[in-house]
């Protein structure tokens, strides 16, 4: 897929104010300082399309960028940044779920995570719970550059292995690079055939 055109549509905190078009929805979430504005950058190949900050856990808001006036790329909050008050922490998990729960037009749900780290909890609940409500989901691995190719390969071997304790079978994953573009092509090829799908 090429990306031709992509603008910043609507920011909300509010599932009932998304746009109404009935356009496909791809959204991105992931855990605080995971890269996910960096991603989003490079899938579109606009430097600040989103907003990339030095203090993570910024993103408040559900953000749709308009794709090639065909589609929408939905940047999400953040979850998991322990800094925030309790009642921050709440209305983030109040955002999030009732988009994820709600959003009928949302095709695909892209979790990223940290190549670097081992599985989290956090991270493993919230596939739980995705699993549990039947969302679609891909897993994306985020900041590949950071280590060596064999390092990368084995850290999601090892990560793939854990999640298969709980998981028959495990999603599409995807492995990238904000930095070098790895995995661009992959992900906008995969979002190409699901809305060829959808749109049968």
């Amino acid at each position: 897929m090429e990306i031709k055109s992509a603008k910043f549509i609507i920011s909300n905190t509010d599932v009932k104010k998304c746009p109404q078009d009935n356009k496909n929805e791809y959204a991105f979430i992931g855990r605080s300082n995971v890269g996910k504005s960096s991603l989003i950058n490079m899938l579109t190949g606009k430097k600040s399309l989103a907003m990339t900050s030095a203090t993570p856990g910024k993103t408040m808001l559900i953000n749709h960028f308009l794709i090639n006036d065909a589609w929408y790329l939905v940047d999400l909050p953040g979850y998991g940044y322990a800094q925030r008050g309790k009642d921050s922490r709440k209305q983030l998990k109040n955002i999030i779920e009732s988009y994820i729960l709600k959003r009928e037009t949302m095709v695909n749900l892209f979790l990223l995570i940290d190549s670097r780290h081992k599985p989290q909890n956090i991270d493993k609940e919230f596939m739980q719970w995705l699993g549990e409500n039947g969302v679609p989901f891909s897993i994306v691995f985020t900041k590949l550059d950071k280590m060596s190719s064999s390092a990368a390969k084995k850290a999601i071997e090892i990560y793939c292995n854990e999640l298969k304790n709980d998981w028959e079978e495990l999603p599409p994953v995807f492995k990238t690079s904000s930095v070098d573009k790895r995995g661009r092509s992959e992900i906008l090829d995969y979002i190409e055939q699901l809305n060829s799908m959808v749109d049968e």
